[in-house]
């Protein structure tokens, strides 16, 4: 016997109808679930998720960082227990201002600060730095020699040279004052190393009113010794006689540097430096000691 299809319509919806009302009739669809309810729901799907290892996890590369540079190597400042001497870092001239100026700066740190004059005076003598170096090297020495006593404090060791003037009879009397003060700013600048006696030789003759000419020249001490060249110079007022002598005597020392060995000339001081002070701190104790030890040394005797 066939069932009609309205019959069957009506018990499928009949059971579904049921079904649904039996399981949903408990159920609140409009209330949102709390939110207890939603980690419990979270925790459950991710329980059923496939636990992965971490060893089987996909590594990523990480960036090539570079290795850093190495420090750079300890500078030898050289046997501090042995004292120091005026010649120190000679030999070291050649490594350049650069070095030098690294070597006094670490001396400096040592607390060696005698040595580190010596390097800064090897910078302005006997390197070749650009003007920076130079700078950084004339402030260094500017502000250290004034700290730390002369080199030589026995005058009886020091080197004995003589600063000579001529000029007319008149003016000689101006003279000779001015040439025993510049004589002692002389033993100052060198620290000690030279000892100079001042020398004035007055014409028999005044000579005509106006610009007075006046002759200057260092020698050794002693009647064969080795001088310098002569420079002449006028005045036309005894005020300007200790800028004239200064600048004469810095001319002269330069030219026998330049001339007569391996040591760069001093720079001629800027606006605002005295001619002495130039003398103290651009012309090294290195260089005083050559100049002198230069005139103490007597000229060959002429062979007949």
């Amino acid at each position: 016997m066939r069932v009609p299809i309205p019959v069957v319509i009506l018990l499928v919806l009949t059971v579904v109808g049921g079904l649904w009302w039996n399981y949903t009739r408990q159920m609140d669809f409009m209330t949102p679930p709390s939110a207890q309810r939603l980690e419990e729901v979270r925790q459950k799907i991710e329980s059923s998720f496939p636990q992965v290892e971490l060893g089987d996890a996909i590594s990523v590369p990480q960036p090539l960082v570079p290795p850093p540079p190495p420090p750079p190597p300890p500078i030898d400042l050289g046997d501090l227990s042995v004292p120091p001497a005026l010649d120190n870092y000679v030999g070291r001239a050649a490594e350049g201002p650069d070095a030098l100026i690294k070597l006094a700066r670490a001396l400096e740190d040592k607390g060696e600060f005698q040595r580190a004059l010596l390097a800064w005076e090897r910078v302005v003598d006997r390197s070749k730095p650009d003007d920076a170096q130079y700078a950084t090297a004339l402030t260094a020495i500017r502000r250290l020699r004034p700290t730390l006593p002369d080199w030589n404090l026995k005058p009886e060791a020091a080197l004995e040279i003589e600063l000579h003037a001529g000029t007319g009879k008149q003016l000689a009397k101006d003279l000779t004052p001015v040439l025993e003060a510049v004589a002692r700013d002389l033993v100052r600048a060198s620290s000690g190393v030279l000892t100079v006696k001042p020398v004035v030789n007055a014409g028999k003759t005044n000579h005509a009113k106006g610009a007075v000419p006046v002759a200057l020249w260092l020698t050794g001490a002693g009647k064969d010794a080795t001088s310098t060249d002569v420079l002449s110079f006028t005045v036309a007022s005894p005020d300007a006689l200790r800028d004239e002598v200064s600048t004469t005597i810095f001319k002269l020392v330069g030219s026998y540097l330049a001339k007569s060995t391996p040591f760069t000339p001093p720079v001629p001081p800027v606006v605002g430096e005295t001619m002495m002070e130039a003398m103290e701190y651009r012309v090294t104790r290195l260089e005083w000691s050559s100049f002198g030890t230069w005139l103490d040394t007597p000229p060959p005797k002429k062979e007949d």
